[in-house]
């Protein structure tokens, strides 16, 4: 049914104090406190009227009335600015459980050495030491959806940095290898929590126009802790380095206190003044938060009326985009690979490079093609970016298919001998520059406001499960169909990739959540007419 808000009680003779504004049920200000947002949406539907009003009588008149200057108002809502400074130090922040998370993944790789000298690791238990993570990883996918929708997304993160810090407490005072499973197995499960958390957290609060950018902070800081990892590895015993890990997650536990929580998750908690202040905190003391809360509350409002199921028919098609793309990321062959580059370079009879200094090499591309890509992807956008991304993997995997192949033929490649380590360092800045870091980003803005939760969870759990198939069946595939034969099925997955950006994924460059999700939704209606 149509509403009729009437305007404030005006004594000037330009505004009749009948005067009435119409509302199609858009207009979220009944949900606030006081019922105090109409007053903006009133000012743009009596623009032409009001502006005349320059007495000083008539704003002294319009101030008592409505506990607000009008044209102080007016002035804020057409001229004031958000400022990124706070979003930048709420992205930031975060992200250092990112860079905590890119240590716990790396940490096998330089400790293994240490390990199995100092406390008789077997290559099977080591094994698990590494494969327990991404299990509990998996766990912490599963479980993190609902811990985000009822503690928060700010308070989940500070629950997982902090269990971080006891998880590598536990590795540190080692006596055997059940402290180190268990240790690695809760690290898991934070990071697996973590990883669905920040990319949630960081659309809800950032502005779209740099959300991109931001948004990829986490991968970021993930790659530097990997190559963090790596350097101190190279130096420390496996003991110590856990001591460092103990301490990386303290910063965070600041500056933790210090960021809001997510407006949208205040909102859903029906705490509207905390979600005001949140904004406010987030877009600067001195930028009109009232539209955008409003829009928070409106998509609230429609959100209470649709399906909160994930594979309701209007959820259907986001969360498949999600799934898709956390599937080419890990079936890319990335982790794999990654894992076992030192076995790479050893089965190419490449002599060129020692193997700490390849895992060096690793970190590093990894971070540097990650800031180009957080520099580029609000300019060039998303799909760009995954397009350039699959190129780059599908040539180099096709090049060091192609390589492995004549290698078994007998034929003598050492005129080419630099080409394994030239393709792997383009493979991973091909992966790093878009299928790394950019299905997390997506995550967090496809899925519709009331799944969010529920379909981030399936989406991080999902992918963790096909990093586990792809690490551990690795070698078996090797053993299987030779390195010619992964290398190119790993190539077959790339070209399926383009195909699967090009019809399914959406451009969401410079989009609100709110639009992103008007955007897929009609989509499909004029899919389901077609049909």
């Amino acid at each position: 049914m149509t509403k009729h808000h009437s305007l404030p009680t005006n004594e000037s003779t330009s505004v009749s104090t009948s005067t009435t504004v119409t509302d199609f049920g858009s207009s979220p200000s009944q949900f606030s406190p006081n019922n105090r947002c109409t007053l903006q949406e009133n000012l743009k539907m009596v623009q032409s009227e009001t502006l005349p009003l320059q007495s000083t009588k008539a704003d002294e008149t319009y101030e008592t009335t409505t506990n607000c200057n009008t044209l102080d108002m007016y002035n804020r809502v057409v001229s004031s600015k958000p400022s990124a400074f706070n979003q930048v130090l709420a992205a930031m922040s975060v992200s250092l459980v990112s860079l905590v998370g890119g240590f716990v993944t790396a940490y096998t790789s330089p400790a293994s050495d240490s390990l199995q000298r100092d406390l008789l690791i077997s290559d099977d238990e080591l094994s698990w030491i590494g494969g327990l993570m991404p299990l509990g990883a998996l766990i912490g996918g599963l479980s993190g959806g609902k811990m985000i929708e009822y503690l928060g997304r700010k308070c989940t993160l500070l629950v997982t940095n902090a269990t971080l810090t006891f998880s590598w407490i536990c590795v540190a005072v080692a006596a055997n290898q059940w402290y180190l499973y268990f240790g690695r197995t809760i690290a898991g499960v934070a990071v697996g929590i973590a990883t669905l958390a920040m990319p949630v957290y960081l659309g809800e609060a950032i502005q779209p126009n740099i959300r991109g950018t931001l948004g990829l902070l986490p991968t970021m800081f993930g790659n530097s802790g990997v190559l963090l990892c790596y350097i101190a590895g190279s130096y420390l015993q496996w003991n110590h380095l856990a001591w460092l890990g103990v301490g990386l997650p303290i910063p965070f536990m600041i500056l933790g206190f210090v960021i809001p929580e997510s407006p949208k998750w205040y909102v859903s908690t029906s705490k509207y003044e905390n979600a005001k202040r949140s904004l406010q905190w987030l877009r600067g003391k001195e930028a009109d938060v009232q539209q955008e809360l409003d829009r928070l509350l409106v998509t609230l409002e429609r959100s209470t009326v649709t399906s909160q199921s994930l594979f309701q028919s209007k959820n259907i098609k986001p969360v498949l985009i999600s799934l898709g793309l956390m599937f080419f990321q890990q079936m890319s062959g990335i982790n794999a690979v990654i894992f076992y580059t030192s076995d790479i370079f050893e089965m190419a009879g490449s002599r060129m490079i020692h193997k700490d200094t390849s895992t060096i090499i690793v970190g590093g591309v990894n971070f540097i093609s990650t800031f180009v890509a957080t520099v580029l992807i609000d300019k060039l956008g998303r799909k760009i970016l995954l397009y350039i991304s699959s190129t780059l993997m599908i040539v180099t995997l096709g090049f060091l298919g192609t390589y492995f192949y004549l290698l078994k033929t007998g034929m003598d490649v050492s005129f080419i001998g630099w080409l394994p380590l030239l393709s792997f360092m383009v493979y991973v800045l091909g992966f790093s520059f878009g299928f790394g870091a950019i299905p997390w980003l997506m995550m967090g803005e496809i899925l519709p406001a009331h799944i969010r939760g529920s379909g981030a969870s399936l989406a991080t759990a999902f992918n963790w499960a096909c990093t586990f198939v792809v690490t551990k069946t690795f070698v078996d595939m090797i053993q299987t169909i030779g390195p010619h034969g992964t290398f190119w099925m790993f190539c077959l997955v790339g070209v399926i990739s383009v195909v699967f950006i090009f019809f399914w994924v959406p451009e969401t460059q410079g989009l609100s959540l709110e639009e992103i999700e008007l955007k897929i939704l009609s989509s499909e209606i004029r899919r389901e007419e077609a049909c």
